[in-house]
């Protein structure tokens, strides 16, 4: 352990998952040294870096979606686009030209990715309005998230209510989230009506999880269970994450039973992503994060990992009890971290991520069985669940 949070290793250590959905592991997801996939004589050429097919795949889609983003928030009225704009980095807070990230594209690479699995490259380009609609979901909810939790920085500057108050971040969300219904509302595709009726439900459990967060968070961390918690990260993470593999699939022309396996994908997918995001929220380097050292800890935010601590029934889980009941302390984060640690939480969180991912791959496998078609959504799933910011 280090002497401070910075130095904690931040790199979850999920096994790696089969790559392909069931077949040989591809070249740096744990073939055998010096073989190929398939078991042949590797050719001289380095391998690319780890998650180089996913960065590819989201930096296609971030190409490919924010003319259509910037076109939708470009229609609003100004001050609604001003602090639209300043949210997604492409304006500083004086309305100046910046240079800033509008975040990795997760969600529309995995709308665009499940089109092709499905519907190959015609499908993915009929599904770009589809990804740029979730991809407005998605920001909605940041805007209102970042609000609601009182958490000042995202994306390593400060958040839109910061600068432009609660009621400025609150309004701008809520265009977002109209500006997403108007993109399938005006979109000639034949999925269109389906994926605005998917995606409204998306919305609804979304808010239904964000409200059960809250509730969450005023109970004592002993009357809260695992189980609660996990529900709750699904509907609040998993559902957009399905969601936007399932119009990815309805664009492709598929049927329920592949729609439905691509939602249980995402899902799963999904909960993987916030095992290690909560993870990532104790141990994180700030620097790669853009947040502050022990956010979560300091605001007594009973993520996965420290409910899973507090259920391990150890000494620990009941010192790590006392400290939460005391007021937060910056230089107690460290022994926060620490403690939950001890109590099992970091290693529970870790290893129900990798079972989340096992489970995942099933999904995957019913819904897209080609093995090679499957390859860039699996390579997301990778991507997202073996992150460190």
């Amino acid at each position: 352990m280090g002497d401070s949070l910075t130095e904690f290793r931040t790199e979850p250590t999920l096994p790696a998952p089969r790559a392909r959905c069931g077949t040989e592991p591809r070249h740096g997801a744990g073939a055998p040294e010096g073989r190929g996939p398939i078991g042949t004589q590797r050719d001289s050429r380095p391998a690319p870096p780890e998650g180089h097919e996913a960065v590819m795949l989201l930096d296609r889609a971030r190409t490919e979606v924010d003319p259509v983003l910037r076109a939708a928030l470009g229609s609003l009225p100004g001050p609604m686009r001003r602090i639209a704009r300043y949210h997604f980095g492409w304006e500083h807070a004086d309305g100046s030209p910046a240079e800033g990230g509008a975040g990795k594209a997760i969600r529309p690479a995995l709308v665009l990715a499940a089109a092709a699995a499905l519907g190959g490259s015609e499908a993915r380009a009929g599904a770009v309005r589809a990804a740029a609609a979730v991809e407005l979901v998605h920001n909605f909810t940041l805007l209102h998230d970042d609000v609601m939790d009182r958490d000042a920085t995202r994306r390593h500057r400060p958040t839109a209510w910061t600068v432009f108050g609660d009621e400025g971040a609150i309004l701008a969300g809520d265009t977002l989230q109209a500006l997403a219904l108007r993109l399938l509302a005006q979109d000639p595709h034949p999925a269109a009506p389906a994926a605005a009726a998917l995606l409204a439900d998306c919305v609804v459990e979304l808010c239904a999880g964000q409200y059960a967060d809250t509730a969450l968070e005023r109970r004592g961390p002993a009357d809260v269970t695992l189980d609660e918690v996990l529900a709750m990260a699904e509907a609040k993470t998993g559902a957009l994450l399905g969601s936007a593999c399932a119009i990815g699939g309805l664009y492709a022309g598929a049927g329920d039973a592949d729609v439905a396996a691509l939602d249980a994908f995402g899902r799963e997918a999904g909960l993987a992503f916030q095992l290690i995001d909560d993870v990532i929220g104790i141990w994180g380097d700030p620097r790669r994060t853009g947040k502050p050292v022990g956010a979560d800890l300091a605001a007594r935010k009973k993520s996965l990992p420290v409910v899973a601590a507090f259920a391990s029934g150890t000494p620990a889980s009941a010192e790590l009890a006392e400290l939460y009941a005391r007021p937060s302390e910056k230089e107690d984060l460290e022994h926060i971290a620490q403690t939950v640690e001890r109590a099992g939480g970091r290693d529970w969180a870790q290893g129900q991520a990798a079972d989340r991912m096992a489970r995942a791959m099933q999904q995957l496998a019913r819904a897209v069985p080609d093995p090679e078609a499957a390859g860039g959504l699996l390579a997301l799933a990778e991507f997202v669940t073996r992150r460190s910011s």
